[in-house]
């Protein structure tokens, strides 16, 4: 699925091509992406990732080029995005939301500490926040994951339970639990509900979503009887292959920590051969210096 933003920004700076990142910061209402998203545009107007598209997408590009052009270090820029509020200056779009984008001219020449400070973790994506949700959180935070836990029971999803996780949401229901978030090419998705019917309201969403990896909890049995009725709704197969299911390594794992173990060392291994290789030397020799 291509090589995460943070590595193209790095080779950037390796090859001594001057860019602007251009960050999601703060959403309010209904937007086209959510914070985190981020695109990058180097010199000549090439540009990787989104931040939106439609005019939000356009305006941005406009102040990336005029950054470029100007070498202006830095801006942050609201923008309203409702054909309703013209008068305030609002772009031509029926979203109804806000979106503050941050940018950041970055030097090849002096790029500072933009590349640790860059440093994109992967999200993961947990869908029910049981057992395995709680004993996995940790396991996933310490191998270099931001959490993000989504139940629609208060009393399982919040901070009490979750104190770290980058996010903790409380969907109405799972019909609804990719409301409040926008995965991307380089999240991980992981379906760990209380039933299966949960489980398969969430896998029907997640399979029309982008993902580096998407895994649901489960036996075999259960696993293809859900495959089944999707196979019924028209789903391909080929989607279905994406699916990590049973998830995790087979470890003989029983516990609600053992699975987390496993379902983490899968996602790991799925990362690792993600990662282009020079990345994947330049930690070995960070290990071995």
């Amino acid at each position: 699925m291509g090589e995460p933003i943070s590595y193209i920004a790095r080779k950037y700076i390796e090859e001594g091509v001057d860019f602007v990142v251009a960050r999601v910061v703060a959403t309010e209402g209904s937007t086209p992406r959510k914070r985190g998203a981020v695109m990058l545009m180097r010199e000549g107007g090439h540009t990787v990732g989104t931040v939106g598209g439609g005019l939000l997408e356009a305006e941005t590009e406009k102040l990336c080029r005029e950054m470029l052009r100007t070498g202006e270090k830095h801006r942050v820029h609201e923008f309203i995005l409702d054909e309703k509020q013209m008068e305030k200056g609002a772009l031509e779009m029926g979203c109804g939301g806000d979106a503050t984008i941050q940018l950041d001219y970055i030097s090849a020449a002096d790029p500072g500490n933009f590349v640790e400070e860059f440093k994109i973790r992967n999200r993961a994506y947990i869908f029910g926040a049981g057992h395995v949700a709680k004993a996995m959180d940790p396991v996933l935070r310490h191998v270099d994951f931001e959490t993000v836990i989504i139940d629609d029971r208060a009393e399982y999803a919040n901070r009490e339970r979750f104190p770290e996780a980058a996010e903790v949401i409380v969907c109405e229901d799972f019909d609804h639990c990719f409301e409040e978030i926008d995965p991307d090419e380089d999240s991980y998705l992981i379906i760990v509900t209380r039933g299966h019917k949960g489980d398969l309201t969430v896998l029907r969403q997640a399979l029309e979503k982008p993902f580096a990896y998407l895994g649901m909890i489960g036996s075999r049995r259960k696993n293809e009887l859900l495959f089944d009725t999707l196979r019924e709704e028209g789903v391909a197969e080929e989607a279905l292959a994406h699916v990590h299911a049973p998830i995790g390594l087979k470890i003989g794992s029983e516990t609600p920590e053992e699975i987390g173990v496993s379902i983490a060392a899968e996602m790991i291994q799925v990362r690792a051969a993600r990662t282009p290789e020079e990345e994947k030397a330049d930690a070995k020799a960070l290990l071995h210096a």
